[in-house]
């Protein structure tokens, strides 16, 4: 499949054992990584930088990597995994939550970048992150603040989803957006509130 969007959640759209936190009702809800309490100070340092903007050390992540088995370019927003010939893709949506530090010594965001890499002509992200456990992959669709239970996306996904945080430098984030990024990311986008009812749910093998 052919990497067609990478965009960020602000919190965690999803919930799991390393990101359980509850943060806030409202259209900035979400959960926020386990560790957080533990952020020393030099991690929470306040940075000026605000090329990415609604984002500071201390919060919660979701970075979302889509693919689709369309013969598409990436580019912004999930319009940009479809074409008028191509209308009712497949699509795979990596997830990782990430703690954003001021820490230069934390992951740098662009080795999970795209910047024009391919594997067998297929645009593809530099790397996805390891050791964040194993993905839980489930059926589900697109997600957002405008969905919600009842309000669903109708463009289906096959979601992989990794169980645990990973600390962040929130400068490569900046970076990031400074850079010019093809899909156009410059903000944390706001998350759909977690589907609980039984008949909405799918089933994880």
């Amino acid at each position: 499949m052919r990497l067609c969007n990478i965009h960020v959640h602000a919190q965690a759209e999803h919930k799991g054992p390393g990101y359980s936190v509850p943060a806030g009702e409202g259209p900035d809800g979400g959960w926020a990584c386990n560790d957080t309490w533990r952020l020393s100070p030099s991690d929470l340092a306040p940075t000026s930088r605000r090329n990415f903007e609604g984002v500071s050390p201390g919060n919660t992540i979701e970075v979302h990597w889509v693919f689709t088995s369309c013969p598409v370019a990436p580019g912004p927003g999930l319009g940009s995994c479809l074409s008028e010939t191509c209308t009712n893709p497949e699509l795979r949506v990596e997830a990782q939550v990430f703690l954003l530090v001021n820490d230069p010594d934390a992951l740098d965001f662009s080795d999970f970048s795209y910047r024009g890499h391919t594997a067998d002509g297929r645009p593809q992200p530099r790397a996805l992150p390891t050791g964040t456990g194993d993905p839980v992959t489930f059926a589900g669709s697109t997600t957002g603040s405008s969905y919600s239970q009842s309000a669903c996306s109708p463009l289906q996904v096959t979601w992989s989803v990794r169980p645990d945080c990973a600390r962040l430098d929130i400068g490569s984030l900046h970076d990031w957006a400074e850079s010019g990024n093809v899909f156009d990311e410059h903000h944390a986008h706001g998350v759909r509130h977690i589907v609980t009812a039984p008949e909405l749910l799918s089933p994880i093998p």
